[in-house]
């Protein structure tokens, strides 16, 4: 087999709309801009990448539990956080096309790149990127509320309720997945950028003092999470933010980046030490003690947080990239042919197991069947039985299915079936009672 070179977002797009992982909104009204539906196996793509970050997080520690905060908060959440006031981006519009651009993304020296006329630019403003709703039946200013633009100040506002009810002691994480909402004035790279995303934070609050090390920690952690689901090291780097760009409730931060084609190094994930800034605007705001008290050395103190920070689209979009593979490989006719294979990690792979009747033959489909049905309740199963058993097998690999069981005439008669490995492509002849221990060995 031949590998080909790095793939283009392009490819990814196609592949994606092709194979119905991801695909616009609305399509049949023209699509609203950088919304996105995703379809079943990009639902099944992305509810494994929540999985594997909930597991690290979550379920492979004792010191992290779960929340599920509301979406609608009171605005006063807002205010006190400070989005109200400073979460705002510079807008400039151009004054003879009115196409209106992020004024700290484009050179305002220069003819507007939609009409090419000008320079004439508007004065930038501050434009803040809430999407701001109204609750009830009347809409009234008074009723104004927001739709969150982080999960992050839900687990701040709860801290108290979850380490109480929890009987967590600090150190100690809160971990959350759920929508978020920016209405941002340039979206775009396909789902790199949205409007509506999903993200995955946790906020691990610390004493002071031994923030630094911690993050570290979480550092650490955080890139042994994508190498472990085999991203490439080499599309991987950590940078560290400058005093110029840090957000004015963090003291460090670090930004995990991903060399992405045509756009190059951008974030993946952000690590910052957002210190006590949240804990204690809400205690001031709210007029509540947010403190936390150690038993042990009889001290009060408000914690400092540690916050990993990603959506789940961006290392989704990684992984696509990082997993595609043109290849030549033999065809039946013994001549080579291109092959795509996605080379996903068995474990965010959206179908596990394929299984493949040689033909329609009637006496073959019901045996592919009882196969299915054996190995459906641990893995996610896919029967395909339209088309030439090669072209099966090329679909199956395009969609990273890392194991296809193939059902023949001999089945018939020795109860055996093929099963062949995604990226090796090597078959194996084995007993049908024996498939199900064959795969779980391989799932481990």
């Amino acid at each position: 087999m031949h590998a080909m070179g790095r793939v283009s977002i392009e490819a990814i797009v196609n592949l994606c709309k092709r194979r119905g992982i991801v695909f616009p909104s609305s399509e049949i009204y023209g699509g609203l801009r950088s919304a996105w539906d995703w379809g079943p196996l990009g639902v099944e793509l992305k509810r494994n990448v929540k999985e594997q970050w909930w597991r690290s997080m979550v379920h492979l520690r004792d010191d992290v539990v779960g929340l599920e905060s509301s979406v609608i908060m009171s605005p006063k959440v807002w205010e006190a956080s400070g989005h109200v006031a400073t979460f705002s981006d510079p807008l400039a519009e151009c004054t003879n096309c009115h196409k209106r651009y992020r004024a700290d993304h484009i050179d305002l020296s220069r003819p507007c790149p939609h009409c090419g006329q000008g320079p004439s630019w508007t004065e930038p403003r501050e434009f803040n990127l809430m999407f701001k709703t109204n609750m009830g039946p009347v809409e009234d200013s008074s009723d104004a509320v927001y739709l969150r633009p982080e999960t992050a100040q839900g687990m701040f506002v709860d801290f108290s309720t979850v380490q109480q009810t929890s009987r967590k002691r600090i150190p100690f994480g809160i971990a959350q997945q759920g929508k978020s909402f920016r209405n941002e004035i340039t979206p775009g790279n396909f789902v790199f950028r949205t409007r509506e995303f999903e993200q995955m934070e946790m906020e691990f609050f610390v004493k002071p003092g031994t923030d630094d090390e911690w993050q570290d920690y979480w550092v650490e952690q955080r890139m042994a999470w994508y190498a472990d689901l085999g991203m490439t090291s080499g599309n991987l780097r950590l940078r560290e933010h400058g005093a110029d760009e840090l957000s004015h409730y963090a003291k460090r931060t670090y930004d995990i980046e991903y060399d992405f084609p045509g756009m190059g190094w951008s974030e993946l994930e952000g690590i910052a030490n957002r210190t006590d800034y949240d804990l204690k605007a809400h205690a001031k705001h709210s007029g509540q003690d947010i403190s936390y008290f150690d038993s042990d050395t009889q001290e009060r103190y408000v914690p400092y947080v540690i916050e990993p920070a990603v959506g789940v689209e961006r290392p989704l979009l990684a992984f696509l990239i990082d997993s595609y593979s043109e290849e030549e490989a033999p065809a039946a006719s013994g001549k080579l042919e291109k092959r795509v294979v996605l080379k996903l990690d068995k474990r965010l792979a959206p179908v596990k197991v394929a299984v493949l009747p040689l033909s329609k033959h009637a006496d073959l489909v019901p045996v592919a069947e009882r196969v299915a049905a054996l190995v459906r309740a641990s893995h996610v199963t896919d029967i395909d039985i339209t088309g030439s058993v090669g072209k099966r097998y090329r679909r199956q690999d395009e969609i990273g299915t890392p194991f296809c069981v193939t059902v023949d005439f001999e089945s018939l008669e020795d109860d055996q079936i093929t099963v062949r490995e995604r990226d090796s492509m090597e078959q194996e002849r084995i007993a049908i009672n024996e498939l199900a221990s064959y795969l779980a060995k391989r799932f481990e």
